[in-house]
Formats: structure tokens, C-alpha cells, sequence
């Protein structure tokens, strides 16, 4: 897949106020500070169309980007760590929850999660309950760059260990970089066949 041209759509507080669209979306979450933004920019070969900022819990709403006028990217709300209202934390957690549960043209849900380190409570506990939404997901472990192959290999071993564990399905995992832009080609590829 080639991404010849991505713009903002327009950003929602909840379901109501998402696009009234028929086209297929993807949407992308991960905890507050994984790098969300950046392999979004990454995907799209935009260098700011997602909004890159050294504060974690930066987005705080559902942001939605057409691409090749024919699908959408959805960016979704970090969990985890935000300077924000235990009420905003609320309201945008439910937001998501309820894109989630119940967005007809979603496809497929990549979450991001940190390669740096051993598996963290939210991230395990997040994904086990997406896997009860019935939304396809896929695994996009970020920043490889910046920690040895083998240590990479061996946080994704054990977060995969458990997650198979409790007998969830192992979903399928990527390895992403913004520096070697590793990961691109197989998220665009994993986004085609959702779309099949």
C-alpha cells in the first residue's frame, strides 16, 4: 500500500460526535509517551501530522485522518500516565471504550507498547480486554532502536508469555522503529489485508 495523501478529518469527545462515514478505519492506542504520534507521522511519511509533544497524554481526543481519501487512521487517547482531571480521565477512557466496543467500520486495533521494558500491568491488562471486543489487534512494539535486538526479543518473549498464559489468542506482533522506519511497510501490509 502506498499513502499518497493524509489529512485531518476533524477530532471527537465521544461516539456520537466520530465521522458519519462508511469507510474502513484503523484505529492506533498505547500508553501515554510510547510514540504514538510519531509512527503515525512514520505511516503516513508526514512529519507533523500527528502532533508530537514531550508531554505524555498529549491527545486527548479521537483524531481522525483521511488517507487516499479511501480509509481512515484513527488516534486515539494514551492510556495510562496524563496530567489531566481524574473527570477528563473519565470521560476520554469512556470515549475510547466506546469507540472500541462499538465503531462499525473498525478494522483493526494496532496497540503500541514500549520495547524498552518488561511487560507493564496496563498494557497486559488493555490488551486482554480488547481481545473481549472481538476487533482484530495487533501488537507494534515501539523504539527498538534503542535497545540491543536481544533485549527487544526478550520483553516481547515475556509479554507475549502473558498474554498466551491465560489462553488469549497471540496476536500478531510487529517491531517498530522511527529511526530505521522498521515496522512501516509491515503495518501498511497488515493494514491491506484488513481491509480485504
Amino acid at each position: 500500500m502506498k499513502i499518497k495523501s493524509s489529512v485531518f478529518n476533524r477530532s471527537a469527545t465521544d461516539l456520537k460526535s466520530c465521522p458519519q462515514s462508511a469507510m474502513p478505519e484503523v484505529a492506533f492506542i498505547g500508553r501515554s509517551n510510547v510514540g504514538k504520534s510519531s509512527l503515525i507521522n512514520l505511516i503516513t511519511e508526514r512529519r507533523d501530522l500527528a502532533k508530537v509533544s514531550g508531554t505524555p497524554g498529549k491527545t486527548k481526543l479521537l483524531n481522525f485522518f483521511t488517507i487516499n481519501n479511501n480509509w481512515t487512521l484513527v488516534d486515539l487517547p494514551g492510556y495510562g500516565y496524563a496530567k489531566v482531571s481524574q473527570q477528563q480521565r473519565y470521560e476520554f477512557s469512556q470515549a475510547v471504550s466506546e469507540y472500541l466496543e462499538k465503531r462499525e467500520n473498525l478494522r483493526c486495533v494496532f496497540v503500541l507498547i514500549d520495547s524498552r521494558l518488561e511487560p507493564q500491568d496496563i498494557d497486559v491488562v488493555f490488551v486482554r480486554w480488547l481481545e473481549r471486543c472481538d476487533v482484530p489487534l495487533v501488537l507494534v512494539f515501539t523504539k527498538a532502536d534503542k535497545e540491543s535486538a536481544s533485549r527487544v526479543q526478550r520483553n516481547i518473549d515475556l509479554f507475549t508469555r502473558q498474554l498466551t498464559e491465560n489462553t488469549m489468542a497471540m496476536p500478531e506482533v510487529i517491531t517498530s522503529s522511527i529511526k530505521s522506519k522498521a515496522g512501516r511497510a509491515e503495518i501498511l501490509t497488515r493494514i491491506e489485508r484488513a481491509f480485504a
